[in-house]
């Protein structure tokens, strides 16, 4: 056995078989479409580890080792007179209905395979159809309230059990999920490892307008400090026209990184850039900069101010880039030991599964 490797601890109680529905449009691998996805490769991972039998109900394409079931999403057919319907949406939203409508229909019809179904998606359906169900089925809210959510948690004998990841989101569904169980995210620390620092700073994520990748661009460029970006670009105009223009010598693009890429670029970063434009509802780039070593600054928003302490991260008011250029040096001195201290003891994936563990055995007894 290596260093980095160590036996998994038994579960708290008796193995469950768990389905855990997941996205059905992006693939469930590395490297991953974003935080959702991640999630759920990590905890389908660590449920497993300590014993339980997971099946991943998933997009084409996923990693097979997840013991994965495609949810096709193969055209469907629909009518031109239905096309010309008012109604009419885009042809994805189509997709994505039927294959998740599919499902919960295999579900309630098939025979009991399952202790806990768990929507760890961000569809309404799941929901919705949750009482055709013989399973207890548990759902993780992963964003600020949507309107078809709501809605599907407002019908008449909704017996969802609900989860947050954090208690800014639980806070932000309160008027529709009274007592949602707040399971913060976590991420694999012997996976993400610590690295050795270095001088230049580090933005990662989703390159998407309300990430605000171009205020960290903005506040490195103040500071006078180089800074990587790495992610998926998921808006091409924006990345085309905020983001491109001020790439060179002081900006880079990385690309869409592996994990272990990803973990020795932030590693060897003096610092990450954390720069939401909305309320971020937990903040996965967060517990990777953290487990790696790297100290954070940011922007005040969401549910970031509950994830860090001052021991190893800075935040300043959302927007205020001459703020954030300014603690960028403070940010810098802080103990990159204390950062991963903190990763490991709050947003460890050993943290999270024990949490979720609880969770499942508190709503299956």
């Amino acid at each position: 056995m290596t260093s980095t490797q160590r036996p998994a601890p038994p579960p708290v109680r008796a193995p469950l078989r768990i389905a855990l529905i997941a996205s059905a449009r992006h693939p469930i691998r590395d490297p991953f479409a974003g935080g959702l996805e991640a999630h759920t490769w990590t905890l389908s991972k660590a449920l497993r580890a300590r014993g339980h039998e997971v099946t991943v109900f998933a997009g084409p394409g996923s990693d097979p080792d997840l013991g994965v079931v495609e949810m096709p999403l193969s055209p469907v057919r629909i009518s031109e007179a239905a096309r010309r319907d008012p109604s009419m949406v885009a042809s994805h939203w189509v997709q994505d209905h039927h294959a998740y409508l599919q499902l919960m229909l295999d579900l309630a019809h098939g025979p009991a395979r399952y202790d806990i179904v768990h929507n760890n998606s961000l569809h309404y359906l799941p929901v919705a159809m949750a009482a055709a169900l013989s399973t207890p089925v548990v759902t993780t809210l992963h964003t600020p309230p949507t309107p078809w959510l709501e809605s599907a948690i407002q019908a008449a004998h909704c017996p969802v059990h609900f989860s947050a990841v954090s208690d800014h989101t639980a806070a932000a569904w309160r008027h529709v999920v009274p007592s949602a169980t707040v399971v913060r995210n976590g991420i694999d620390t012997q996976r993400w490892q610590p690295g050795p620092g270095g001088e230049e700073l580090v933005w990662s994520g989703r390159i998407v307008p309300e990430k605000g990748t171009h205020l960290a661009i903005e506040a490195a460029q103040i500071a006078g400090r180089k800074l990587h970006i790495a992610g998926p670009v998921g808006d091409s105009e924006y990345f085309e026209n905020c983001i491109r223009p001020h790439l060179g010598r002081s900006i880079t693009y990385a690309g869409h990184l592996p994990q272990p890429e990803l973990r020795d670029l932030v590693g060897s970063s003096a610092a990450a850039v954390v720069t939401p434009c909305w309320d971020e509802p937990y903040g996965l780039v967060i517990a990777e900069a953290l487990a790696c070593g790297t100290p954070v600054c940011g922007f005040a928003r969401g549910a970031l101010p509950e994830i860090v302490t001052a021991d190893c991260a800075r935040l300043v008011p959302p927007g205020d880039c001459m703020a954030l250029a300014k603690v960028i040096e403070p940010t810098i001195g802080l103990s990159r030991t204390a950062a991963r201290n903190h990763a490991e003891a709050f947003c460890s994936m050993d943290v999270m599964t024990r949490s979720y563990e609880r969770f499942y055995h508190a709503v299956a007894s």
